[in-house]
């Protein structure tokens, strides 16, 4: 639309809000005409390692997240975000790219290859003013941002080194409060009549959890919950469970718990001591970014930003809080699988509404385009999900989801493996032990029983690897990275 006829607009739709339009409801298409007109900004803020469970408005029973649950309260909360490959840099090449990790090439902690398309290429090209801060982690520098100011690999919590368009900074301060220092100096200094896109990227509450001195004695005489599956004994589980190295009791260093335990603890006394420990530090890195995440929401209320601003809180994947006894992400399970996603777009989405429709982190590139007026790339394998923030869910949305895992054996022993979520089912595949696992997270939600050898369950295993294989062949999985494929495939 010309600026001669956004004027001639404004005009007619100032008649029709006094009255001197015949057509009732007139305001309110002037005002839906006007939004789609006004390409929305959009703060983009991810947390690193933040699972669902550590916040308010999932239900957390270890602490409190008021800001991050404002999101919720005047947007939509997601209960079923999932991730397709649960690991830091591959999450967040799938985010930029909207494709899985075996098309945009990172699947595990190699460089991403910033020439190749991205979302913020395609809405710079589109006008939009585009920044990314904070935690990077992708290898390379940055492309499609007019600026960016980052962490230098996973980056420091206390006095860190940014990397500010490729030029290294020394800066005083916490790393948290930082980011969100610059996120807001960002939003400042934009060009006049250009909407902004803002990637936040806190680096915690990334391991090993160090929070700052506001927080860091907030739950220092707290009796925080132990998890249902605390004491997972791993019964039933493939051997990829048992070979982990990610367990509260054996495999949390000094460096995490950071002091000397008491002498003449038992075996689980010693257990619950560090898993005290962890979450003491893990939360209060949280509670920084939840009171920075208030920052940025009472600073585009003070700037009158917020109306036309989509702003969303997310992480880069789910993490283990104790449960199942790890620390850590990277399996399939569901505490690692989903990741929270609250997103606010004043008038668009209704205050207060929860979404149940399954989504992926590859679907935030193709919804954002799609929200900022732009055409999807018919090479995105994300689906944009606009129908459901206004709570009209397509007839053909989808009811599955397909994970892979490559990283091995680095870094926790995890088994590389893939598998398919449906909205009932969990089946999947530890490709290199040849080891299956099913799970009915109706009757299991916290995935502590193995049925695939129960012989009753023999036709849904066959129907649940048709659609893994259909999945696997429909997203060009052809196995790029993985060096066998399953014996008794179907």
């Amino acid at each position: 639309m010309s600026r001669a006829i956004q004027r001639l607009w404004s005009v007619f739709c100032a008649i029709a809000a006094v009255g001197l339009w015949p057509n009732p409801s007139a305001p309110m298409l002037c005002a839906a005409e006007a939004a789609k007109n006004s390409p929305p900004n959009i703060l983009y803020i991810m947390a690193d390692d933040h699972a669902a469970h550590a916040i308010g408005a999932y239900g957390s029973r270890i602490n409190k997240t008021p800001n991050i649950d404002r999101l919720a309260k005047e947007g939509m909360r997601f209960t079923e975000c999932l991730v397709t490959n649960s690991i830091c840099t591959p999450s967040r090449a799938c985010i930029l790219t909207g494709k899985y990790s075996h098309i945009n090439g990172v699947p595990v902690f190699n460089r991403f290859d910033g020439s190749q398309p991205t979302l913020a290429k395609h809405l710079q090209a589109a006008g939009y003013h585009t920044g990314m801060i904070g935690k990077w982690h992708l290898g390379s520098d940055p492309t499609g941002f007019d600026y960016w100011n980052i962490l230098p690999g996973q980056g420091v919590y206390h006095n860190p080194t940014f990397i500010e368009m490729g030029q290294r900074k020394g800066r005083q301060g916490y790393v948290t409060d930082l980011i969100t220092d610059f996120s807001i100096e960002f939003i400042k200094n934009r060009p006049a009549g250009k909407p902004f896109f803002l990637m936040c990227h806190h680096k915690a509450p990334h391991r090993n959890w160090q929070p700052d001195e506001k927080h860091a004695k907030l739950f220092e005489n707290a009796d925080i919950p132990e998890p249902e599956t605390f004491n997972d004994d791993y019964a039933t589980r493939c051997d990829a469970a048992r070979e982990a190295t990610m367990r509260i009791d054996r495999d949390l260093q000094p460096s995490d718990y950071k002091k000397t335990p008491p002498k003449g603890l038992s075996p689980a006394e010693l257990k619950h001591w560090k898993y005290q420990r962890y979450m003491q530090d893990y939360l209060a890195c949280v509670a920084s970014v939840d009171d920075n995440v208030g920052r940025l929401l009472d600073f585009l209320d003070q700037n009158d930003l917020a109306k036309n601003t989509i702003v969303i809180y997310t992480s880069d994947q789910g993490f283990f809080l104790g449960d199942h006894n790890w620390f850590d992400k990277r399996f399939m399970y569901e505490e690692s699988l989903r990741m929270p996603f609250l997103i606010r777009w004043p008038g668009r989405i209704k205050p207060g509404t929860v979404c149940e429709g399954m989504i992926l982190n590859v679907d935030f590139a193709p919804t954002l385009l799609a929200a900022a007026g732009q055409t999807v790339p018919a090479d995105m394998q994300g689906r944009g999900f606009l129908p459901l923030l206004t709570g009209q869910t397509p007839k053909d949305w989808r009811t599955s989801m397909y994970y892979r895992y490559y990283l091995y054996p680095q870094d926790h022993r995890v088994q590389p493996h893939y598998g398919v979520r449906t909205e009932r089912y969990k089946l999947i595949y530890f490709n290199k032990l040849d080891q299956w696992e099913l799970y009915d997270l109706q009757k299991d939600p916290h995935e502590l029983q193995n049925v695939y050898d129960d012989p009753g369950r023999a036709e849904t295993v066959k129907q649940l690897k048709a659609e893994l294989y259909r999945l696997k062949k429909d997203l060009k999985d052809n196995d790029q990275f993985a060096d066998r494929l399953p014996k008794n495939g179907v």
